[in-house]
């Protein structure tokens, strides 16, 4: 999973109006940079209207959007921040719910998504990592967090 994480995939002053907005402009970041093909738009908007992707958390509320493997060209995670809130559904009922924290998981292996899906649950159920997540600006020092925090789970 470490190596989904890269400098290069973390925004955290995002200003759009609405997800739709925000899903345009990080298809054609992610498509710019070689890691999904030309379908990864209309496959992430379809699938997160079948399957919303907004989580409320005890600390904070995120959205790990994602589409059909067939759409990824390199695993990534690309994590994007918006000045503002935007309105996403939620999970399992379809509730409105608003995010700025979303998490575009780019799976390769349909058979990994659901460690890494637990993996980042894991993560934000940690109060500490949460309010460290939050309290970063700069997209280096989110990474850093990130990498800190596999080196923790790898040798504790």
């Amino acid at each position: 999973m470490k190596q989904m994480f890269q400098p290069e995939l973390i925004d955290l002053h995002i200003t759009v109006q609405n997800e739709e907005e925000l899903f345009e402009l990080i298809a054609k970041r992610l498509q710019q940079t070689g890691y999904v093909n030309g379908g990864y738009l209309e496959g992430i908007k379809s699938r997160e209207q079948v399957f919303p992707t907004g989580l409320i958390t005890e600390y904070l509320n995120i959205a790990l959007p994602h589409s059909d493997t067939d759409y990824i060209e390199r695993p990534f995670i690309y994590i994007a921040r918006t000045t503002k809130p935007i309105k996403v559904k939620q999970m399992g009922d379809n509730q409105e719910m608003e995010v700025r924290d979303l998490f575009f998981l780019g799976i390769k292996e349909p058979t990994k998504q659901v460690g890494l899906l637990q993996e980042l649950m894991i993560l934000f159920q940690n109060e500490a990592f949460v309010e460290e997540l939050k309290a970063i600006s700069e997209n280096e020092q989110l990474f850093n967090l990130f990498m800190k925090q596999w080196e923790e789970v790898k040798n504790g």
